[in-house]
């Protein structure tokens, strides 16, 4: 009868929905209120990457909230603060205290970056401490990429030298 009468207000939706909604009434259980979605791993990695000058409230306050209820991601974060501000300042001497602390954070993956970034500890000295990249290199390098699997890899080198020269200049 509910469906019905929904449907006779211009309800579209099926009987089986209205169904499953007013189940729980009948058992006398109370309605679930809406519960907010659980971020993305993606989302939650963002979050903690971007400077926290540049967080929106909701995002502050949702990073709160999980930081609060995972002790492991709130260690995370604060390392990945951590070496956030040596990327500013331009300081590497805390390096060495940073891979200690990212050792002894009983988490593998965190203990596991800190033996790779040992293993070329100078070159990530000098790319902390240095204000060259090579970031616009490997962008063309992705440009040229795109370019050549966007004609099937049958570009030649002068179309794609003259494609990217476009793409360059635009």
């Amino acid at each position: 009868m509910l469906h019905q009468e929904i449907s006779a207000k211009g309800y579209a939706g099926h009987y089986q929905r209205v169904k499953m909604a007013i189940a729980p009434l009948r058992r006398g259980l109370p309605i679930d209120t809406p519960r907010e979605r659980p971020p993305s791993p993606r989302q939650v990695t963002r979050w903690i990457i971007t400077a926290p000058s540049r967080r929106d409230l909701h995002t502050a306050e949702a990073l709160r909230r999980l930081l609060d209820h995972c002790p492991e991601l709130a260690r995370t974060h604060d390392l990945v603060r951590q070496f956030a501000a040596m990327l500013d300042i331009r300081d590497a001497r805390p390096l060495a205290h940073w891979l200690e602390q990212l050792s002894r954070s009983r988490l593998p993956a965190l203990a596991s970056l800190a033996n790779v970034i040992r293993e070329d500890q100078p070159a990530v000295v000098q790319g902390i401490t240095t204000p060259f990249n090579s970031g616009v290199n490997e962008g063309r390098i992705t440009d040229l990429k795109l370019q050549n699997r966007i004609m099937s890899g049958r570009a030649g080198v002068p179309l794609l030298r003259h494609r990217v020269i476009l793409v360059a200049l635009l």
